[in-house]
């Protein structure tokens, strides 16, 4: 690729960004100052190797995943952020009264406002979560919810149906047990005091202990296991975008957006350095090959988590990468602050 094949791509990827619409030859003649036939020259090359490719409702062109691969490595420019974005994102990290935890995900409803893209916070529970307490939600005779609440906020519910031989009062009895002996323990310590101190006591006042203590030894578990906290903002901001006007499309990734293992695949593991924005363009995404997703992971006081942006394949890289950027510089001076306050 030479320069001028550089900035002619450079130039399409950019203009279809803003415009949506595929770029034609006449639009490129007057910017590069050549002749028609040159840029159609220039520009049937760069789809021979793959970086546009030919809209087929018009005679212009478009990126193609390769095309905007290329550009994210080679010819992509940080843009630098207004003075409002800075200011509504500055105003987050000041209040010293907001958690970091609750900065990032304000930030991050923020960048889903400002851009018009779903914006998404993957974070883990802290390993401090203490047991607030356990309670039993009885629906009828024969299914309970089991509801674990702990001092941090986080709830985990998990739906149990119950043998015949089971009473509901049995289960409600034996929450109170737990609630009794077991509120304030670390939530991954749990498990091993209900084997240890939870478990003798109620094979004494139980009846069927084996099956009604598997029921919370399994609600603990899932939460421990379960253990993300799942934030996503702008959920329909997405569908405004053009791409998406289908509505057999819009339908399938709406479906994804609400589905929280297809959500948690956006923080999927990398060998590379994880300090670093990524960028997965369509088929490299394990999301769905209709987006692009920005993400970044962030470590706050032993936990860590990640932050991320979903768009179409046509997303505004630059801005996004910039704005990532800037929350976590942000996140940083804030850690730094709090760190010596």
């Amino acid at each position: 690729m030479d320069e001028r094949r550089n900035n002619l791509l450079k130039e399409i990827v950019e203009v279809y960004i803003k415009t949506a619409k595929p770029v034609g030859s006449k639009a490129l003649c007057s910017k590069f100052n050549c002749s028609s036939a040159t840029i159609r020259n220039e520009m049937a090359i760069l789809e021979d190797l793959g970086y546009i490719e030919k809209n087929h409702v018009s005679s212009g062109r478009v990126p193609s995943e390769a095309g905007y691969r290329y550009y994210v490595e080679h010819l992509m420019e940080a843009e630098k952020i207004t003075g409002s974005d800075m200011l509504k994102l500055q105003k987050i990290f000041a209040n010293n009264e907001i958690e970091l935890s609750d900065a990032i995900t304000k930030c991050m409803e923020i960048i889903s406002d400002i851009t018009n893209y779903t914006s998404i916070v993957l974070g883990k529970s802290s390993a401090d979560n203490n047991l607030l307490q356990v309670n039993i939600i009885a629906l009828n005779d024969s299914q309970v919810v089991a509801v674990v609440c702990t001092d941090k906020g986080n709830v985990e519910n998990k739906m149990f149906n119950l043998p015949g031989n089971i009473n509901v009062n049995e289960v409600i009895k034996t929450s109170e047990i737990i609630n009794k002996m077991l509120v304030g323990t670390p939530i991954n310590e749990v498990s091993t005091r209900m084997e240890s101190e939870v478990k003798p006591v109620i094979k004494r006042q139980i009846r069927q202990y084996e099956t009604v203590y598997n029921i919370f030894y399994d609600a603990f578990n899932d939460f421990v296991n379960n253990n993300s906290s799942i934030h996503v903002s702008g959920r329909a901001k997405i569908f405004e975008q053009p791409e998406y006007n289908d509505v057999a499309e819009l339908k399938r990734l709406a479906n994804k957006l609400e589905d929280t293992n297809f959500i948690e695949k956006v923080s999927k593991n990398d060998t590379d350095d994880e300090n670093e924005i990524k960028i997965y363009i369509g088929d490299e995404s394990e999301f769905d090959p209709n987006v692009t997703i920005i993400r970044k992971k962030y470590h706050i006081d032993g936990e860590e988590g990640t932050i991320a942006v979903i768009g179409p394949k046509r997303m505004d890289y630059g801005r996004i990468v910039s704005l990532l950027e800037y929350v976590d510089k942000k996140l940083d001076s804030r850690k730094e602050k709090d760190g010596k306050n």
